[in-house]
């Protein structure tokens, strides 16, 4: 009798690691495959970024409260972060989407404005892609390809011990929004008659509803003329994302607690939800954030960025990856991000 694995036994990462250990890639112009956050294939002087990401309803989006407009901005943001996470320039995008009968052609442009205006903001062409029926709702595909200068290029695989760890912008705020609106959608199911209670809210519910590429710190950190050894998109959390630079770079790391750049109304909200703030920066992901490392020379040229946190260091420690605590105290950092 043939066995059955279960997906959930593995895992996202874990079924990435075996459709990887089971894909060779052939051609001389292919120069990096599955295990960053973008393909990377050489096009002569430059290096070509090739990235693609599927968000489904009922799994990544919910369309109860999540606008259409501002889902097309974020289906075309998080990749665009993707190609940012690998210090490169997006170019083109494509969009395929599935659809069933319950939406009409003002919807359809209504999600379309919205991923124009962020092609607009990312300065991205929308090239092509493919529409299909569904009969289970909407599902969006979208592949962005980029450019970068092959001395340019950053992985994920190259923090070196002693390496400065830095954050763009603040962490939780859209674990948090999220948080928020799903307990908006349980009183409005409960009563109809009730009003959101969501003011004072619009950072955090931003956060989720219509995320930002980081690509103005790409472009800032050219300007300054630091080159990061390591990169990653923040969009697991920053626990997880973390994990994923050590363990491809074989170092260890120390995060500081009292580093952790978080938004005043996240903390808000957290105490409001009855969740560490530490927490959902830590474990909440989708803040599209750039999780990167300098080397300790780089410090003087970008210290002064507002948009810059400096949350830690990189040691020669392999698999041991901590918090340390505003209390003294070293704690392991463990992923509990999305799966």
């Amino acid at each position: 009798m043939e066995t059955r694995t279960e997906i959930s036994s593995l895992g996202e990462f874990g079924l990435i690691k075996r459709i990887n250990k089971g894909i060779k890639t052939q051609l001389p112009d292919t120069i990096k495959g599955i295990g960053d956050d973008a393909a990377v294939i050489d096009s002569g002087e430059e290096y070509g970024l090739l990235t693609s990401d599927l968000l489904l309803e009922g799994v990544h989006f919910d369309l109860t409260f999540f606008p259409l407009k501002h889902l097309g901005y974020k289906a075309i943001a998080v990749n665009v972060s993707d190609i940012a996470a690998m210090n490169g320039i997006p170019r083109q995008v494509t969009v395929s989407l599935a659809l069933s009968n319950r939406f009409s052609v003002e919807a359809v442009d209504e999600l379309y404005a919205g991923m124009k205006a962020a092609c607009t903001d990312f300065n991205v062409d929308l090239v092509g892609g493919d529409t299909s029926s569904s009969r289970s709702g909407l599902l969006i595909s979208v592949s962005v390809y980029g450019k970068v200068k092959k001395d340019k290029i950053t992985y994920r695989n190259t923090a070196k011990p002693n390496d400065l760890l830095c954050v763009t912008g603040d962490l939780g705020g859209a674990y948090l929004g999220l948080q928020l609106l799903e307990r908006e959608k349980q009183v409005f199911l409960a009563n109809p008659e009730m009003q959101p209670e969501l003011e004072g809210k619009d950072y955090v519910i931003q956060r989720q509803l219509r995320p930002e590429a980081r690509m103005d710190v790409v472009y800032e950190l050219a300007e300054a003329g630091v080159l990061p050894t390591a990169m990653i998109d923040v969009s697991d959390g920053l626990a997880s994302d973390l994990l994923h630079i050590c363990a491809q770079s074989g170092v260890g790391a120390v995060v500081f607690e009292e580093r952790l750049p978080i938004d005043e109304q996240t903390f808000l909200a957290a105490s409001e939800l009855n969740i560490g703030p530490v927490t959902a920066a830590l474990n909440g992901g989708e803040d599209y954030e750039l999780l990167f490392t300098v080397p300790q020379a780089s410090y003087e040229l970008i210290r002064n960025n507002p948009k810059i946190s400096f949350i830690g260091y990189i040691t020669d420690k392999k698999d041991e990856v901590v918090l340390h605590t505003k209390a003294d105290s070293r704690v392991p950092i463990t992923a509990q991000g999305w799966n």
